[in-house]
């Protein structure tokens, strides 16, 4: 299937530019790996960018202890397949070391406690750079960031203190234990990623198209069934096989799959051209509140 291949010419080499200015700028980047398209896309583009070198620095997993398995059975065989080097910050440790609590109740998830193992992450390794697969259209919050977002000594993001980003001029100097988040990605729509995933033949972990899975709903959210979630007795009398699919990969405590019958990416694109609702719109974690976003990230979220 063929794409109008300008447009997404124009975002490959836009975000080409970025991945090598960020290498360019700073000493020591890491890119911010989690499993999910946006962030395969991401390595895909970095292998582009300096082939035929090997990727000129490492992948950086903060792993929660409850992701998909086939997050991490994808993850380990990309690391394999492109020869980078896997950098994995624990939830778990975090919580053993007392850094963080872990939650209780039914609405008990770690998504928020991957803030303090990814600045402890950051810290260990002191890098002063981290790609992520950020898009602006994902979530009104991430709209906020620039290219090149800087992050204070304590890892915190403040959206009304970024820097003009003008003729696509990046800087990225900084004070002693500053870092910047850069989000290379960042003018790319869901229908561009899979798009470019189409064109380019990306291959992508099974969870992205349609399979029979175990499902209960909660709060109009679709949920994988799993150990990790506290259910409630209604939700355990409800859970039902259906054919679902994910359009975005995180912790499965919190990430609702869609009902879907999306096979191939054709038909995925098919879906997400005519979808009313944003991906993470089946996400748990952004509707604790309005600002659910926005104050992780100002925390240090990704």
């Amino acid at each position: 299937m063929s794409y109008n291949l300008n447009h997404l010419k124009e975002l490959e080499s836009e975000s080409i530019y970025i991945i090598r200015e960020v290498a360019a700028q700073f000493e020591r980047p890491v890119l911010m790996f989690s499993g999910g398209k946006d962030s395969i896309l991401m390595v895909h583009l970095a292998m582009k960018a300096f082939y035929p070198a090997k990727i000129p620095f490492p992948l950086l997993h903060i792993d929660t202890g409850h992701n998909f398995p086939e997050t991490i059975e994808f993850r380990d065989r990309l690391v394999e397949k492109t020869g980078a080097k896997l950098i994995v910050g624990s939830v778990q440790e975090a919580i053993d070391k007392g850094l963080v609590v872990e939650e209780k109740g039914f609405n008990a998830s770690r998504n928020y406690l991957q803030t303090a193992a990814l600045l402890e992450a950051l810290e260990h390794g002191k890098y002063d750079a981290a790609l992520g697969g950020g898009r602006r259209d994902e979530e009104k919050a991430r709209a906020k960031e620039r290219f090149f977002s800087h992050r204070d000594e304590f890892g915190q993001w403040d959206p009304k203190n970024q820097r003009p980003e003008l003729w696509n001029i990046f800087n990225g100097k900084k004070h002693f234990g500053e870092h910047f988040r850069v989000f290379p990605i960042s003018n790319w729509t869901e229908l561009d990623v899979w798009m470019y995933i189409a064109q380019e033949k990306v291959e992508l972990p099974s969870l992205y198209f349609a399979h029979q899975r175990q499902v209960f709903e909660r709060d109009g959210i679709l949920l994988a069934d799993c150990e990790y979630i506290n259910k409630r007795p209604e939700e355990e009398s409800s859970t039902k096989t259906m054919t679902v699919r994910c359009r975005t990969i995180g912790d499965m405590t919190c990430t609702g799959v869609w009902q879907s019958e999306a096979a191939t990416i054709e038909d995925i694109i098919k879906e997400v051209a005519a979808a009313r609702q944003t991906e993470r719109g089946g996400r748990a974690d952004d509707k604790r509140s309005e600002t659910a976003m926005e104050d992780r990230k100002k925390q240090g979220y990704f």
